[in-house]
C-alpha cells in the first residue's frame, strides 16, 4: 500500500508518519508549503507522480474561535481543499479518508450520537467541517469519513498540552465541566483507520476512544497521570467568554465501528494513560 498523507505537520499526520516508518509502509507527507491542499493543480500533480492508493486526510482547519472572524479561511481547507482531494481521488482510482468533528451536533442531545444522527453545528468550524464531509463522501464510492473527537497527541495543537503549560507556573486552573465529549488518542486513530481500510470500510463512521467525559473531568486524570500537582476547578462555559458556541454533550457512540471491526477501541482513561508515558519518555526537548 503506498499512502499520500497531507497536513503532515499536525498531530494526527504524524502519528501516521511514524506508525508507517514502523511497519514500513511505503508513504509521502510533503511539507504543507509544498502540498497545498487548496490548489488543485498541484494535488492534482502530486497524485500523479506519487500513484499512492490511498490519501489520508491529516489536514483542517482547527482554530473554532478565529473561524467565526475569518469563516472563509475554514470553509476554505475545511470544505474546498477537501472536494480537492476528492476530485483527484476520483479521477485516479484512489481512496480517500478523511476525518470529522463532533462538532457537526448541537450538543443537546441525551445520549450519544449514532452516523444516523441529526447534524446542526453551533458553530462556522462545525459548519465548515459539515460540508466538508459531503465533500470527502463524493469521492468515490471508497472514500471513508472518519468522525473523531477531542483529539490528543503528539504536539502543541491539543488540550493537555494546554493544560501542561498552564499548570507549570499556577497551583490551580479553573476548566470547564459543561463540555462533554470523548477525548481521542491519535495512536488509537491511526490503529482503527487501518484496520478499517484492510477490511474495505468506506462511509461515515464513528471513531473516538471509548467512554466519555468532560473537560474537568479529563484534565484532574491528565494531571494525575504526569505527575503534576495542580488543583483543577470547574466553571461553567461562561467563565470564558468566546466568540464561538461549543455543544454541551456532543459525545458520540463508536459501536458501529467496533462492532463492524469486531475489535474494541480503549477507553479514554487508559489512552490518556498511555499518552502520559509516551510524554515522560519523551525527549525534553520534545514539542
Amino acid at each position: 500500500m503506498k499512502v499520500l498523507i497531507t497536513g503532515a505537520s499536525g498531530q494526527l499526520a504524524r502519528a501516521f508518519i511514524r506508525r508507517f516508518q514502523q511497519d514500513g509502509t511505503t508513504f509521502l507527507a510533503p511539507p504543507e508549503a509544498q502540498l497545498d491542499i487548496t490548489d488543485a493543480g498541484i494535488v492534482g500533480a502530486a497524485v500523479s507522480a506519487f500513484r499512492p492508493d490511498v490519501i489520508i486526510n491529516g489536514a483542517a482547519y482547527n482554530n473554532v474561535d478565529a473561524a467565526e472572524k475569518t469563516p472563509e479561511v475554514a470553509f476554505r481547507v475545511n470544505r474546498d481543499a477537501v472536494g480537492i482531494l476528492a476530485d483527484a481521488a476520483r479521477q485516479h482510482g484512489v481512496r480517500l479518508v478523511h476525518f470529522g468533528s463532533d462538532y457537526v451536533f448541537d450538543g443537546t442531545t441525551q445520549t450519544p450520537y449514532d452516523e444516523t444522527s441529526s447534524t446542526a453545528p453551533l458553530n462556522v468550524y462545525g459548519q465548515s467541517k459539515l460540508e466538508g464531509e459531503a465533500a470527502a463522501l463524493a469521492g468515490g464510492p471508497g472514500s471513508l469519513l472518519l468522525r473523531t473527537s477531542w483529539v490528543f497527541g503528539d504536539g502543541t495543537q491539543n488540550f493537555f498540552w494546554k493544560l501542561r503549560e498552564w499548570c507549570r507556573d499556577r497551583k490551580s486552573i479553573r476548566v470547564v465541566w459543561d463540555q462533554i465529549a470523548a477525548p481521542t488518542y491519535t495512536e488509537d486513530i491511526v490503529t482503527v483507520t487501518l484496520k478499517a481500510l484492510e477490511q474495505g470500510l468506506s462511509g461515515r463512521w464513528h471513531l473516538t476512544n471509548s467512554g466519555y467525559a468532560s473537560r474537568f473531568e479529563t484534565a484532574r486524570v491528565f494531571l494525575r497521570e504526569i505527575g503534576m500537582d495542580c488543583t483543577v476547578i470547574p466553571v461553567g462555559s461562561d467563565a470564558f467568554p468566546s466568540p464561538a458556541r461549543r455543544p454541551f454533550f456532543s459525545v458520540m457512540s463508536n459501536r458501529r465501528l467496533t462492532e463492524r471491526l469486531q475489535t474494541r477501541i480503549p477507553d479514554w482513561e487508559d489512552a490518556v494513560a498511555r499518552f502520559a508515558r509516551a510524554l515522560e519518555a519523551a525527549p525534553t526537548d520534545a514539542p
